[in-house]
């Protein structure tokens, strides 16, 4: 099993990495400098700039869903210090609530979706008590104002046919994940 988390671990990395470059690159690109706070929260790639108790969730939650069965996920919920929030009303059980709101019953679409959000950039919001780490960044970014790369990386998250209403809306409306420092998963939702 250690193998086999250090082989996510590690594809997990690449991925955020090579994602990360090609958007940094584009940005200056493109601009010649970085986005100003006011503009856009600043969108961070690197897992181990993370603090470690998000990181030690992070990557519970990407050996669940590399597994492909809904049900490893259940040992990471209920390692969490509360159930994650999986809609905006209560759910007992989010294994349930998931396989019922998958395309096949079995989850695997929502597995799938978790691990392309946690691939993608993120950005940490708020202070204090209020503080998390939300992915994608695109959670908390104008989607009027995305540049071509950061166009390509909603695409490999939200089908076209779902973000180009969202892009011209200026907001997205798909899967987000939020971690607190502590490393307490606050929610996986649309």
């Amino acid at each position: 099993m250690n193998r086999r988390k250090n082989i996510v671990l590690i594809a997990l990395g690449a991925l955020v990495a090579g994602a990360a470059a090609l958007v940094y690159v584009h940005n200056e690109a493109a601009t010649g400098a970085t986005a100003t706070p006011e503009q856009t929260p600043k969108v961070l790639y690197d897992f181990n700039a993370l603090p470690d108790p998000v990181k030690r969730v992070l990557e519970q939650i990407a050996v669940a869903a590399q597994s492909g069965e809904i049900e490893a996920m259940r040992a990471v919920l209920e390692s969490n210090e509360l159930k994650p929030m999986v809609t905006t009303a209560y759910v007992e059980d989010p294994i349930a609530f998931w396989k019922k709101a998958s395309a096949d019953g079995t989850g695997r679409d929502v597995l799938a979706a978790m691990l392309n959000v946690i691939a993608s950039g993120y950005v940490r919001v708020g202070q204090g008590q209020d503080e998390m780490y939300v992915w994608p960044y695109f959670a908390e970014t104008d989607l009027t104002k995305l540049n071509p790369a950061q166009e390509v990386e909603l695409y490999r998250i939200v089908p076209p046919s779902l973000a180009l209403p969202m892009k011209k809306a200026g907001k997205y409306s798909h899967y987000r994940l939020g971690i607190s420092p502590t490393g307490v998963w606050h929610y996986f939702l649309q």
